[in-house]
């Protein structure tokens, strides 16, 4: 049965009979919970993320700390 039917079917009924749809939907609906199914997620190895050796081949950056060194005697110098 369509649920447009279902749902004719159920307006053509009187009003106290409505609710006891509703109320036996509802009790129907604890006795038969939905199950859902989740899906998981692949876990991707952080190694084989996109991001990872994305400097690689950068000279300036073989010496992190130096860069970092550099780069804020750079932008702080130029604020004293």
């Amino acid at each position: 049965m369509r649920t447009t039917k279902i749902a004719e079917e159920i307006e053509s009924l009187p009003v106290e009979a409505q609710k006891e749809v509703i109320d036996f939907v509802a009790f129907l609906k604890t006795r038969y919970p939905v199950v859902r199914t989740i899906r998981k997620h692949r876990q991707t190895k952080l190694s084989d993320e996109p991001f990872i050796g994305m400097w690689r081949g950068r000279e300036d950056m073989r010496n992190s700390v130096a860069w970092v060194k550099s780069l804020r005697q750079r932008e702080w110098g130029r604020r004293l």
